[in-house]
């Protein structure tokens, strides 16, 4: 069962949330033996690629290669020291003209391309005929001096903290964590903290262009990808190739507005789920959506007072609500999140904890993936904005009249005490001057909702919107036959969609 839903949520994890973020494990050498020389990729086999469980993959491609790129750590000092970013390459597969590279980002911010392109390549087979296809754990992210924030015992009480009842108890116990939290960061990454915004990452993009030979930057964003590729068109404009940015964010919102929407999206998504659960009869969860809901809201009532006990763990609030919104991602794990709810309701909570975990970056062994510490230290040196006390109860209150399931302060708490400054230069997009940019913007997406699509087309000044019908986050790899071949034109044959072009859900 670990499997199969693993397999359901490689791309889940990679999605942007306002959830806490969380401290995880010991740091990894790279992706490949032996340092990098500067502007230069030193490929070999790939020894270390994971799976979501923390397992490796029971085949490994043999083609599959691995490298490292040094990239100065501080781009105001280009001489100056060094960290090396570890990539992977699936070398192109078809026996038609190669078209380049092309450089994916699966999102997070804070999702590992080296593990997540692995995952997905039976998905990309008609890009790997035409392009080789390249991702990289981008700074700050596990074999990319990835942040580290302690053991997984601290990540343990992080994650299981509550968010209700929404009273003054629970509001101290969340601001002594995330005081707690931000110095643990403090104390096991402090060097790279001030480096890993979007900028940085960006300026790391042309120089994997440069290193891999391409004239230009051809590259698939996802979720948080997609302000990773705004912000390289916008600093490298006549760089862009084909550029397809899939489920995108709006830079420029506020914590406020961001866990607002995201709230609203997780709701909906939500209630799309126990329609979909009580339609044909027999839903584990509740006869009605109503009393579905209903009983939903009574369990996670009882976690906040009574745990679950799941081995030596226990299945708090705050853990089975991170893992409804994990199995929330995609329909294909909602008979999953049937289940897991279903067996909740009668006492055992293993599958609920699974959930959590996956979304986490929790393997079997108690260790942490960064995923859940590098989306804060990404996120809150890409923001000037500290908000005070009144504008996180005000956020809270508002998200909670949304969806008390999912409504909380957002990220906004642990940026208030976050020990690197921020900035407002990745909030703010513009790409006059590049090729045409392909955006793509899903109806039913609960991280990144569809309101977000047009705004962030419309600040690129060079793209063109199609839109998704369906529920899930991402459309390109959702199963959608109609956004596939449209991407899949585009990136291969170059032919960009008509203007307000629409595809049905899968």
């Amino acid at each position: 069962m670990r499997r199969v839903i693993a397999a359901a949520l490689v791309l889940a994890a990679a999605g942007c949330s306002t959830a806490p973020a969380q401290p995880a494990s010991e740091a990894l050498d790279g992706a490949s033996p032996g340092p990098a020389a500067s502007g230069s990729i030193a490929w070999g086999p790939c020894t270390d690629i994971k799976r979501p469980d923390g397992d490796p993959p029971a085949r490994q491609d043999a083609s599959i290669r691995c490298g490292k790129l040094a990239v100065p750590l501080d781009y105001a000092k280009p001489d100056g020291e060094k960290i090396d970013l570890a990539l992977i390459k699936l070398p192109a597969a078809g026996k038609a003209k190669k078209l380049g590279s092309m450089v994916f980002n699966f999102g997070g911010p804070g999702a590992s391309g080296v593990d997540t392109l692995d995952q997905a390549a039976k998905a990309l087979t008609a890009l790997r005929a035409r392009y080789d296809l390249i991702s990289f754990d981008p700074r700050g992210v596990e074999r990319s001096s990835g942040v580290r924030c302690g053991d997984g015992a601290e990540m343990d009480r992080f994650t299981s903290l509550n968010t209700l009842p929404a009273d003054a108890q629970t509001h101290q116990a969340a601001e002594a964590a995330n005081k707690e939290f931000a110095t643990l960061c403090q104390e096991h990454s402090g060097k790279i903290l001030p480096y890993v915004g979007t900028v940085n990452a960006a300026r790391d993009m042309d120089r994997i262009r440069e290193a891999v030979g391409d004239p230009k930057l051809n590259y698939v964003g996802m979720s948080y990808g997609t302000q990773l590729g705004g912000v390289y068109a916008t600093l490298f404009p006549k760089n862009v190739g084909r550029m397809v940015l899939d489920a995108p964010l709006d830079p420029t919102v506020t914590f406020e507005q961001r866990t607002l929407a995201q709230t609203r999206g997780f709701q909906q998504a939500y209630e799309s789920f126990l329609k979909a659960c009580v339609k044909e009869g027999g839903c584990a969860v509740g006869k009605t959506s109503e009393e579905a809901n209903a009983n939903v809201a009574r369990l996670m009532n009882q976690l906040t007072t009574k745990p679950l006990q799941v081995g030596g763990r226990a299945l708090t609030q705050g853990l089975a609500s991170t893992g409804v919104a994990a199995a929330l991602y995609s329909e294909l794990t909602w008979p999953f999140l049937e289940q897991a709810l279903g067996e909740a309701l009668k006492g055992r909570g293993e599958a609920l904890m699974y959930l959590a975990d996956s979304y986490t970056g929790r393997d079997q062994n108690g260790n942490y993936s960064t995923q859940m510490t590098s989306f804060p230290a990404i996120t809150c040196v890409d923001t000037a904005e500290r908000p005070d006390e009144a504008t996180l109860r005000r956020t809270e209150a508002a998200a909670l009249k949304i969806s008390p399931l999912f409504g909380s302060e957002g990220s906004g708490g642990l940026c208030r005490v976050w020990p690197a400054k921020g900035s407002d230069e990745a909030r703010h997009v513009n790409a006059t001057g590049s090729a045409p940019i392909l955006v793509v913007g899903g109806k039913g997406d609960p991280a990144t909702p569809y309101e977000w699509a047009p705004k962030l087309t419309a600040q690129l000044k060079t793209a063109t919107l199609v839109t998704y019908e369906g529920e899930g986050h991402g459309a390109y790899l959702s199963g959608s036959k109609c956004v596939q071949g449209i991407v899949d034109a585009y990136l291969i044959d170059g032919k960009m969609p008509q203007k307000g072009t629409t595809c049905p859900a899968a």
